[in-house]
């Protein structure tokens, strides 16, 4: 049930483990697209408003939660690189303890303080109460968001990037049938689509936890392997608690972009909802790109094999670049059918902002790629400092355009926010990949016994 990357063909190692997380993060950006599409259609225009404003605090929030138990799978990869089962299996046991934690903690934080945030971000008055309704849910499902993205960290960290899927797949067709059951039989409005998102994936956490006491041997931890440990605790906070940071750093300038948002009115707040989620679907290959090579570093800094790290990186950016010419055509041509998914045919200026805001970010999709494939690269090889100095300059550059261009030009100030943020995190993480390469390892010579092919 396990995978070594550490050897092989790095383009085929990548695509084999990137396809599989590819379409697990469509399953999962079909949470959110269900969500939206059913609320769009069958609550209307501003309870799309609504869920939309929430955005940018859910990632701000649920965004830390993934980036933690990420940084936490980074250790269990390297102890498997290393052939190491006894140790993997003592850092998977005190990962258990620190979610834990870190669920409960976060579960009671965001519930109380959800609504004046809300309220700090502007939302409009006439999408408030349904945005608070919303979010408070999400957030009572910190747990089962630990739950998932902990176990399925796991899997994926001993090679193992289909079964995750799977039970996505599962639970996303469990999430269509709780959406429409809820909003449409039960009428629970903006809640029902709340609970379905946090039920599915509570849904598929139990089923990753179930494999993974089923199907991995090595991971059957013994009674004296359960003992927490404060060193290896802090270890693996030194690795997902920055990860976490990384992700919340950033959504600070995606608030702060949101709230200019929220000025424009809900229309505007509606274009981006809907844009949002279409440009979620479209940049799941670069998720899928980024978390392959988390594991791919991960486990060949683990084996020792620095060798194999550049040539993993060509491969993955040539796939990247391949792929952002798809994404800027699916735009032109079908942006304004994608956005009758979620609006009324009727709600032409919306559907128009719609199309306009998907041209601009698709443009600048490779400087994405790049994002995301190095700044995971970076953090599986066990520097996820980088990681949050490159989230420092996306939330920059999002500030900037939330307190300067929106008020200048309006919606076209917004669509440039994350574009500008994309080029600034690569003006840094691109010198810090060839910092870490070359003054943390200037020792490392390539191994001449075994090239593979790119």
């Amino acid at each position: 049930m396990t995978k070594d990357m550490t050897k092989g063909s790095p383009m085929k190692l990548i695509l084999g483990f990137s396809i599989p997380l590819f379409f697990g993060f469509l399953f999962q950006q079909f949470y959110s697209m269900v969500d939206t599409l059913i609320v769009g259609r069958f609550l209307g225009k501003e309870n799309l408003a609504a869920v939309g404003a929430t955005g940018s605090v859910n990632f701000l929030i649920i965004g830390f939660c993934m980036g933690i138990c990420s940084g936490f799978a980074i250790p269990v990869s390297h102890k498997f690189g290393a052939g190491d089962p006894k140790g993997m299996r003592r850092i998977v046991a005190n990962c258990v303890w620190l979610s834990a934690v870190f669920a409960v903690g976060m579960t009671l934080l965001t519930t109380l303080l959800c609504r004046p945030i809300l309220v700090m971000m502007k939302t409009p008055d006439n999408i408030l109460e349904a945005s608070y309704a919303y979010i408070w849910i999400i957030f009572l499902g910190i747990p089962a968001t630990f739950l998932y993205n902990m176990t399925s960290g796991v899997i994926r960290a001993l090679g193992d990037s289909r079964t995750p899927v799977i039970f996505l797949l599962l639970s996303s067709f469990l999430n269509i049938g709780l959406d429409l059951f809820f909003i449409i039989n039960l009428q629970w409005g903006v809640q029902g689509a709340a609970w379905a998102t946090v039920i599915s994936q509570g849904v598929s956490g139990v089923c990753c936890l179930l494999f993974i006491v089923k199907k991995f041997d090595i991971l059957r931890i013994e009674r004296d392997e359960w003992r927490p440990d404060k060193h290896l605790m802090g270890t693996l906070c030194g690795m997902g608690v920055p990860m976490g940071l990384q992700y919340s750093i950033t959504a600070i300038g995606s608030v702060i972009l949101q709230s200019a948002t929220n000025t424009l009115g809900s229309d505007s707040v509606a274009a981006v909802t809907a844009a949002g989620r279409i440009s979620g679907f479209l940049a799941c290959p670069f998720d899928a790109m980024g978390s392959t090579m988390a594991t791919y570093g991960g486990q060949n800094i683990g084996a020792g094999r620095l060798d194999r790290i550049s040539k993993g990186l060509k491969s993955c950016v040539l796939l990247g670049a391949g792929y952002s010419v798809v994404a800027v055509a699916v735009s032109i041509f079908l942006g304004e059918p994608l956005a009758t998914l979620f609006l009324d045919v009727s709600e032409t200026a919306i559907i128009g902002n719609v199309r306009f805001f998907l041209i601009v970010n698709t443009v600048f999709y490779f400087p994405l790629a790049l994002v995301n494939i190095i700044r995971f690269l970076i953090q599986g090889m066990g520097f996820p400092t980088f990681a949050i100095l490159a989230g420092v300059f996306e939330m920059l550059a999002r500030a900037m355009a939330g307190f300067v261009l929106v008020p200048l030009i309006g919606f076209t100030g917004v669509a440039l926010g994350s574009p500008i943020a994309w080029i600034l995190a690569d003006a840094f993480l691109i010198p810090a990949y060839f910092h870490v390469m070359k003054s943390k390892f200037p020792h490392q010579k390539s191994d001449t016994h075994s090239e593979e092919s790119v």
